[in-house]
């Protein structure tokens, strides 16, 4: 069994919705008529049509696809900027809808396919009506978000009754990348601003804003999945418990974070990373050293990457057959994702 935490899919309300949207993010062409996926004025990404038709194919072609590479079970998610920057409103009526739509697909192929559930979560009381509807009646496995709202963080206390939601419905938050809000991260596009950096810092900063904010104080079980060997926080597991170390620093109380655990801790007790999208040796083994083995799933981020490139690099590594049953399938069971032998 080989089970992909990271895979993509859009609908063609999403691409309506973001084709006429008068602010960003939005879809648009270029004078040359190349479709991009604008987040920013400065920061436009190339989307090709091509790209856009394997987004929407939730069917046949999608399975064909997956057979291809030997990826058994999909978790699909719907594709950043996803509905957390549209109007609430809106956002709110699209991802129930978009939910709709992948749960129809999940019920044709429940062999193959598990859904997350889209949110728009700055109506915080809708999105969380909207996450037990769509784990309870639905039957998705857990929350996809994005590291930032274009205005806030996840962290934000307007947001923690989602977080309580989904502890309560025991289903993980898979916290995806976007572009930053940071103004200065635009200086240079899309190449600055997304998957080559940017969409990297922006996620582990809001992964480091969760733990130092106390969310997993107050919600001790809640689940974190974090894509590309998470997002770098794997190389600074020694360096983010600084302040709890240094003498000269834990002497100035008023520099530290109350917290009941090391900020290390968090990471290793209340997150897990995928593969997705990072086919850095170095980054798999210093993954495996912060994390060890029981804390990687796999994601392959099709389409954007390619699955052959993922696995090839995967079974390249040499790893024993215990670390490859965890990795392509065995870890899985701990944020709910099981076979459906049954169905």
């Amino acid at each position: 069994m080989m089970i992909d935490f990271e895979t993509h899919f859009g609908t063609q309300e999403w691409v309506e919705a973001l084709s006429v949207n008068p602010g960003y993010p939005r879809l648009e062409r270029s004078a040359e008529g190349r479709l991009r996926l604008c987040y920013r004025a400065e920061a436009r990404e190339p989307f090709p049509e091509t790209l856009l038709a394997k987004l929407l194919d939730i069917g046949q072609g999608r399975i064909a696809a997956m057979d291809s590479f030997g990826i058994d079970v999909a978790v699909l998610s719907l594709v950043a900027p996803g509905m957390e920057q549209f109007d609430p409103g809106l956002g709110t009526k699209l991802a129930r809808r978009a939910n709709d739509a992948l749960a129809e697909a999940v019920d044709h192929h429940p062999h193959r396919f598990r859904g997350y559930a889209a949110l728009a979560p700055r109506d915080p009381e809708a999105a969380a009506k909207e996450l037990e509807r769509a784990v309870k009646e639905l039957g998705m496995q857990g929350w996809k978000t994005h590291c930032n709202y274009g205005d806030s963080y996840l962290d934000e206390k307007q947001y923690w009754p989602i977080l309580a939601k989904a502890e309560q419905l025991g289903v993980p938050i898979y916290l995806h990348p976007t572009v930053p809000r940071i103004p200065e991260f635009w200086t240079y596009g899309i190449a600055l601003a997304g998957p080559p950096f940017g969409f990297g810092v922006e996620t582990s900063l809001t992964a480091m804003r969760l733990i130092l904010s106390g969310a997993f104080d107050a919600f001790p079980s809640l689940k974190v999945i974090l894509g590309h060997y998470g997002e770098g926080l794997p190389f600074l597991m020694q360096r983010m418990d600084w302040l709890c170390e240094r003498p000269h620093a834990k002497e100035d109380k008023d520099a530290m974070v109350s917290l009941q655990r090391k900020p290390s801790r968090y990471f290793r007790e209340n997150f897990m990373v995928t593969t997705s999208g990072n086919y850095l040796e170095a980054a798999f083994r210093c993954t495996r050293d912060a994390l060890g083995m029981q804390n990687i799933m796999l994601g392959t981020d099709y389409p954007f990457d390619n699955p052959a490139e993922c696995l090839a690099f995967l079974r390249g590594l040499g790893l024993s057959g215990q670390d490859e049953f965890a990795l392509f399938e065995g870890n899985a069971a701990k944020v709910g994702i099981v076979a459906r032998e049954d169905v």
